[in-house]
Order: structure tokens, then sequence, then C-alpha cells
């Protein structure tokens, strides 16, 4: 792998201040990419993160259920490098209810849930498309979730909402050519996130057929993979150890 493999080429990554997103930032950025980091809340880590990075980037902090602030975020990256090639959405939220507690399932968990996981990818890779076609290389990655694809997930909500986002990726790739839209789908994630998951961690050692949980690596690993085949689009990459295989 050449350190100049992505050069010349802007990418954003949404939700970027740790886990899946920081990962990805970092390998993008150590590939020759110039990376925008991006996080809601987390300033200081986020900006630490861009500093850190090799290459060139910066850093945007914007929550993307917000409209405004979603588009604020393309449009600083454009009014900054003049170009967007790449467009990871990664940024994503949950909180963990049963599937058999209904009422605690409140619509308050559930609009946030769509607002940052549906929505708010919507608007931002709306604004994006027009600028990812002026690019010679465009590609938009979604990280979803095993759960998009099975009925599992922290809570109902997510499990719709990555549903969702798993469509919108394939409908995005069949009418939005050149540009390549896949997605990331990974079953559990050893991230800061979960790190308290103990009892989910170990279940999924016990069951998935490659004994652990993902790490943010593997799921980078992937982002890396469909950005470089040139000739994949509307592709649902489940990254799981064949968890859902065996489960």
């Amino acid at each position: 792998m050449s350190e100049t493999e992505f050069a010349n080429r802007v990418a954003i990554v949404t939700g970027s201040s740790s886990g899946i997103g920081e990962e990805t930032a970092r390998r993008l950025s150590a590939l020759g990419a110039t990376v925008v980091v991006n996080s809601a809340t987390s300033v200081e880590a986020g900006q630490l993160i861009s500093d850190q990075l090799p290459g060139e980037s910066t850093y945007i902090q914007a929550d993307i259920s917000d409209q405004e602030q979603g588009h604020a975020l393309i449009d600083q990256t454009i009014e900054k490098y003049g170009q967007l090639d790449f467009l990871i959405n990664n940024a994503g939220w949950t909180t963990s209810v049963p599937h058999d507690k209904l009422d605690d399932l409140t619509d308050e968990i559930f609009q946030k849930t769509f607002d940052v996981n549906v929505f708010g990818t919507w608007w931002l890779t709306k604004r994006a498309i027009p600028h990812l076609f002026e690019s010679d290389d465009p590609a938009i990655v979604n990280i979803t979730s095993i759960a998009g694809v099975r009925p599992v997930g922290s809570s109902m909500a997510y499990s719709m909402s990555k549903a969702a986002l798993n469509q919108m990726t394939q409908l995005l790739a069949k009418s939005y050519g050149p540009i390549r839209v896949n997605a990331v789908a990974p079953g559990l994630v050893a991230t800061p996130w979960t790190a308290d998951w103990d009892e989910m961690h170990a279940a999924v050692a016990k069951m998935a057929a490659i004994p652990r949980s993902a790490t943010a690596d593997d799921c980078a690993e992937a982002v890396l993979a469909l950005l470089r085949n040139k000739y994949t689009s509307g592709e649902i990459f489940v990254v799981d150890g064949a968890l859902t295989l065996r489960s």
C-alpha cells in the first residue's frame, strides 16, 4: 500500500473523534488523503486527532442531526479544499433498550435515533452529491450494522434505522452512478462506546466463527476495500466474523 494511494482525495469522516471513525480517518490520512475530522460534541478529542494526522487535515464540529450544521460541514469543506471525493457516514447514535420492553422505547429515544442515523446521514449525503459528481473518483461509504439485516441490535429503533441506511445505500447506488455507494455493516465492535458491554462481547466471542468482537481497524479496513474497488456499488459489506451465519 502506497502512502500516496489516496493523494489528491478529500474525505469527510463523520463521527471521527473515536472508534471506527477515528481509525478510518487515521488510515485514510496515512494513505495520503486530506481528511476532515468531525464530531458533534467531542471537540477537544476531534481537534487532537486532526492535529495528529500525518497529512493535511482539519476539524469541523457539526451535529449532523441538525440540517444546517450538516450542510455547513459540507460547505466548509468545499470552501477550504475546493472538492469532495469520499464521504464516510459514520456518525450514529444509540442507547440500549430491550426489544421486549416497548414502553422503554420512548418517543424521544426513537426520534433521536432516527434524527442522527437516518435524517442526518440523508441531509449530509444530499448536500454532498453535487460535489461528488465533480470528482473523478467519488464514493460514499455508510457505516450501518448487522442490526440492519437481522432483527437484533441495541434497540428496535436502532435496528430500524440501520435497515433504512442499508436500503438508502442501495437506492443511491442504483440512481447516482458513477458515485459508488456502499455500506459497512459490522457486528458488535470493541470501541469506547461498548467498553463496558462485557456480557455482549463474551456472547459474541462464544457464537462467532471468529471468536471475538470486531475492532475499529477491521471496520476501517472494510471501508478502504470499498474505496479501492472501482466497480463495486450497492454492496452491504458485513463485518461480523460470520456471527449472523451461526446465530
